[in-house]
């Protein structure tokens, strides 16, 4: 059960900073961006933030937050429209085919789609607009569709100030449902730096809500490091199509500073996920710290043109 009173109160008492950077959350479209991602960076990360001349991963995110525009980082991180462009670049046979697109949550065409299937709002960041159908007969549609304008009401951009969002027209998605071999979908996230791939993380138990992060480097070893969530014991094989994520991510990525490029596999088959310019926000920990500074070392900043 959530209890809002209870968990502000206990932040107020135990977790000061966590308390403030929530009402900064909310109250931060009146803050300017630089002074806004100053203080919250402070608040979740414990220490300044270095713009003048930044050397660490989270510190270079948030200078590209600040400084540096391309219009076509709006393409990318629009879940619909970036199909086009992936088909374009690497193949159509690397997308997830689409069942279906609507404007709004109420105009979704349910009896024109499959028992199973996922449903997507294509502006938003994280989760919070992912929809999973396993058997659509057990939906109840009229508190979906609250859940779905909910999420297209969200602006994905204000709490990080991650401004790619802010102009994506809004709508809703259907794709095809996938599952791979664990029973859900792990998801590999290359981190690329102008066509050069060289980290990645799976995420794996994200049904289960218990979300894990497991770091490699491009041998598929494990990196001794974490950032956000906690690591999975369970064993995590290497992708059969390991070598043509890495081909397709050093290929999407190129002309980019910095991208995470996500896909998945399934049945031997490898599938785009999606693009993400702000990895956590620039705001997760790294544990050693020292590995904020071998990441950070990797983006080399573009000249700043805002």
């Amino acid at each position: 059960m959530k209890r809002p009173f209870y968990n502000a109160i206990y932040s107020l008492f135990f977790r000061p900073k966590h308390f403030i950077a929530a009402i900064l959350y909310r109250i931060g479209g009146i803050i300017p961006d630089k002074l806004y991602l100053q203080w919250i960076y402070y608040l979740e990360c414990g220490r300044k933030l270095e713009l003048k001349n930044p050397k660490r991963f989270n510190d270079k995110l948030q200078w590209l937050k600040l400084y540096y525009r391309d219009p076509l980082w709006t393409q990318m991180v629009d879940k619909y429209a970036v199909k086009k462009l992936v088909g374009e670049r690497v193949g159509a046979q690397y997308v997830v085919p689409c069942l279906g697109v609507w404007n709004r949550a109420e105009d979704i065409e349910w009896d024109q789609l499959p028992n199973q299937f996922v449903l997507k709002t294509n502006h938003d960041s994280g989760n919070g607009g992912v929809f999973i159908i396993k058997d659509k007969s057990k939906i109840d549609r009229k508190k979906l569709i609250v859940r779905i304008n909910r999420s297209l009401r969200k602006d994905a951009s204000y709490a990080g100030r991650e401004w790619p969002y802010r102009n994506v027209p809004r709508k809703v998605f259907a794709e095809q449902y996938l599952e791979d071999e664990s029973g859900e979908l792990r998801d590999y996230k290359f981190f690329c730096f102008d066509g050069k791939v060289e980290y990645l993380y799976v995420a794996t138990e994200r049904q289960s809500g218990n979300l894990k992060f497991n770091y490699f480097d491009m041998d598929f070893q494990p990196l001794g490091m974490w950032q956000s969530h906690p690591q999975s014991d369970k064993p995590i094989p290497r992708p059969s199509t390991f070598e043509k994520m890495k081909e397709l991510a050093a290929q999407l990525s190129k002309g980019l500073p910095e991208v995470r490029v996500d896909f998945y596999e399934v049945e031997g088959r490898v599938y785009f996920g999606e693009f993400t310019f702000f990895s956590l926000g620039g705001m997760a920990l790294f544990h050693p710290d020292e590995w904020d500074f071998i990441w950070g070392e990797e983006i080399h900043l573009p000249e700043r043109n805002v």
